[in-house]
């Protein structure tokens, strides 16, 4: 008896020690390929993010042309990478002729700056230091950047390190948008493999949450991508309109503030700025204009934030926004889609307790 159960240990020690070499050469296996895989990792999830949000228009394009899958995936990136490329060549132009002419009238002494209105030093906290550094700079442009001139030599490689950033992050979302565009090339392939994969995952309920996750992505993309871009057009034009130096930037800048919920605090400085250089009217005007920016997501985010996702919209909201302090620009999708599944997956359990407890 004893023998016997000394050989079912051993076996059973035998069988524990050859799962845990298959489990730690799985878990090494992973790793690698993962590390392999790590430079690619943000252009394959940009890639899925994008493909996943184009579907619906790609499959209405699709049937228009007959169902030639191939041939509206390439005009389908071919689209996508006009409107990403053509706005940022034009903002490039903008911003590259802003500077020459600043740097133009600069030299020639011919750049004048307005004295600051009357009451600016009782604003609270930046009022006495805005108004003198505002008078400096009336009086004397030259001296007050002279004056600046350290700090300016410390921001300069800040800001050349910004302007390459920037141009990397362009370049990684051509890339991504040609990814997306293979994707949709081949839609039924990946629709087959994500289906796989979901089960795998979440079992029964693998269908349940790969819809989920589609439209959690459509829902950011349209809710909170979709309404800062609309937004961030509507000032756009309302900066040129009331003729603000260097629209684009302010444009651009705005769009990243509405990304975070925060695009009012851009509008509040070109407001003040309004009413510092131009008449009453146009300012009213433009502040009246600032409004109706500020305001219109009021209306549109309820409209397309959450729609066809199968949980509340402030539970996407949430998700998007803390994914996007966390991770950046993809954790807009990937807070939002985490956040999701947790909420689905409470549900579940929370429904499954009463049975259980039953049955126990």
């Amino acid at each position: 008896m004893t023998f016997r159960k000394t050989a079912y240990d051993r076996t059973q020690l035998n069988l524990a020690l050859e799962v845990s070499i298959h489990i730690g050469l799985a878990i090494l296996l992973s790793t690698a390929c993962l590390l392999i895989l790590r430079p690619f990792i943000p252009l394959l999830t940009w890639g899925v993010v994008i493909a996943v949000a184009a579907y619906p228009g790609f499959q209405k394009l699709q049937l228009a042309l007959g169902g030639r899958g191939v041939l509206t995936s390439i005009l389908l990136t071919v689209l996508v990478l006009a409107l990403l490329i053509i706005p940022v060549v034009l903002l490039a132009e903008t911003l590259v002729e802003g500077v020459q002419t600043l740097a133009a009238n600069f030299k020639e002494g011919t750049l004048v700056i307005p004295a600051p209105p009357a009451g600016v030093e009782t604003w609270p906290i930046i009022g006495a230091p805005l108004n003198s550094l505002w008078s400096r700079a009336s009086g004397d442009l030259s001296g007050a950047v002279r004056s600046f001139a350290p700090q300016i030599k410390a921001a300069v490689p800040g800001l050349l390190s910004v302007s390459a950033g920037l141009g990397l992050t362009v370049l990684q979302f051509a890339v991504s948008i040609v990814v997306a565009g293979i994707l949709l090339a081949n839609a039924q392939a990946a629709y087959e493999v994500a289906c796989s994969l979901c089960s795998r995952i979440f079992g029964d309920k693998g269908p349940e949450f790969q819809q989920l996750i589609g439209a959690t992505i459509r829902s950011v993309t349209s809710g909170i991508l979709g309404v800062a871009l609309i937004q961030s057009v509507l000032a756009g034009l309302g900066f040129l309109v009331a003729g603000l130096p260097g629209a684009g930037l302010w444009a651009v800048t705005f769009l990243i503030a509405a990304v975070l919920q925060v695009g009012v605090l851009v509008l509040i400085p070109a407001v003040i700025y309004m009413f510092a250089i131009s008449s009453a009217t146009k300012a009213v005007i433009f502040l009246v204009w600032c409004l109706v920016v500020a305001l219109v997501d009021n209306f549109l985010k309820p409209l397309l934030l959450g729609r066809g996702v199968a949980v509340p919209m402030v539970v996407v909201f949430l998700g998007a926004i803390g994914g996007f302090v966390a991770l950046g620009l993809i954790g807009l999708f990937i807070g939002a889609i985490v956040l999701s599944l947790g909420y689905k997956l409470f549900l579940a359990w929370l429904d499954q307790t009463p049975t259980a407890t039953q049955e126990t």
